[in-house]
């Protein structure tokens, strides 16, 4: 850390989280705010024009005006945004693109970023300043974080007459969360992007041998990244150097996402092989970051002040914060991006402010999700 007086420190992360937790507080007023920020920049793009961006007041106007769309549906107009006509979708220009590491139809998913979009991803490093916020534990800014995303660039591009790059989110959301946040990332991601971006075995071998040299003297306090990867790199060590991360570091805080059950059914995985860490998880996908864990409970927190919110429920699309405990629906998100998104992601409501997404929205999904509550017997609790 900086010697910066902690009292310093805690005011600048108090003015990073003040946007969040006055939304958590008042998320009605929050998602009000942010579908009138939202509808501004439809209005800017062909698609928002043809749906009447400009005249929408109200959000059963928004829900009258623009219908939801799953990706398949939006993929037509976002290949000819590839083909250079941004202004169909986009208020800005692509600075790049982010695809997805699982499929649709066999394909990844292509998703453009733009200077407003990229800002908002920054808001990933929330879970862990507010966890050093509430805790107190400022030395964490002394340390490393472990960085074990997948790589931010994997190649490129023509979107029109440009060439951009394009990668996997984790990897992009690192390389800004790092610019902007006091903590150093190590392997860094240009070092990670360097070894290319393959997925095979050796290739992730070769990641975690990079993140095997430049840690294995570091002060290790947090790492970061995908939760299936963090489990896949601790028995690397152990396969191939005869240790586990806790051997060599003091692990304080894991903040992870991209699966479900992050904070229940990876924990004892990772707990066994990184030592006694506070897990932090992270809800985000390619198209965003819409949520993380703001405490000791079990679930994430909307990101209220980005994003707007609805869910699909068994009878009719009410807003996220409307939903009853124990109520799951299938999310709908409205990003500068994407207007009414259906993501494709099925969320429980616990009590407020609290989420979980419990899989992928299939009719089998809350039988795996009821059946893997009781095995780990947690039972639905916080």
């Amino acid at each position: 850390m900086v010697d910066t007086p902690p009292e310093e420190f805690a005011e600048l992360l108090e003015a990073f989280l003040q946007s969040w937790h006055t939304a958590i507080d008042n998320p009605a007023e929050a998602q009000q705010e942010v579908l009138r920020s939202l509808l501004e920049g439809y209005a800017k793009t062909d698609y928002g024009v043809e749906h009447g961006a400009g005249q929408i007041e109200t959000i059963e106007d928004y829900r009258n005006a623009f219908p939801v769309l799953t990706y398949e549906d939006y993929e037509p107009i976002i290949r000819r945004v590839m083909a250079g006509e941004v202004q169909l979708l986009l208020s800005e220009e692509p600075i790049g693109w982010a695809i997805t590491r699982g499929t649709t139809k066999d394909e990844p998913k292509f998703i453009p970023m733009t200077p407003t979009d990229l800002h908002m991803r920054v808001n990933a490093g929330r879970a862990m300043m507010n966890y050093v916020l509430a805790s107190g534990h400022y030395e964490l800014f002394e340390g490393v974080n472990l960085n074990l995303n997948f790589p931010s660039i994997v190649g490129k591009v023509q979107v029109g007459d440009k060439e951009l790059e394009y990668g996997y989110s984790s990897g992009i959301y690192v390389k800004h969360v790092s610019a902007s946040t006091p903590i150093r990332s190590a392997p860094t991601q240009d070092e990670i992007d360097s070894l290319g971006g393959g997925k095979s075995i050796r290739d992730w071998d070769a990641r975690f041998e990079l993140a095997y040299q430049k840690c294995k003297d570091e002060n290790v306090t947090l790492v970061g990244g995908v939760a299936p990867t963090a489990i896949r790199f601790g028995r690397y060590l152990r396969r191939t150097h005869g240790i586990y991360p806790k051997n060599l570091w003091q692990v304080r805080v894991m903040t992870l996402g991209s699966v479900p059950g992050i904070s229940t059914r990876y924990e004892p995985s990772l707990t066994a092989l990184y030592g006694p860490v506070v897990i932090r998880e992270i809800y985000g996908a390619t198209e965003g970051m819409f949520g993380q864990q703001r405490d000791d409970r079990r679930a994430w927190v909307p990101n209220y002040d980005l994003f707007f919110f609805e869910v699909q429920t068994r009878s009719h699309i009410k807003m996220l914060h409307e939903m009853q405990p124990g109520e799951m629906g299938s999310l709908i998100v409205s990003t500068p991006i994407l207007a009414r998104y259906k993501i494709g992601d099925l969320i429980r409501a616990f009590r407020a402010p609290y989420f979980r997404c419990i899989g992928r929205d299939r009719w089998w999904t809350p039988l795996e999700y009821t059946w893997g509550e009781f095995t780990t017997f947690n039972l639905g609790q916080l």
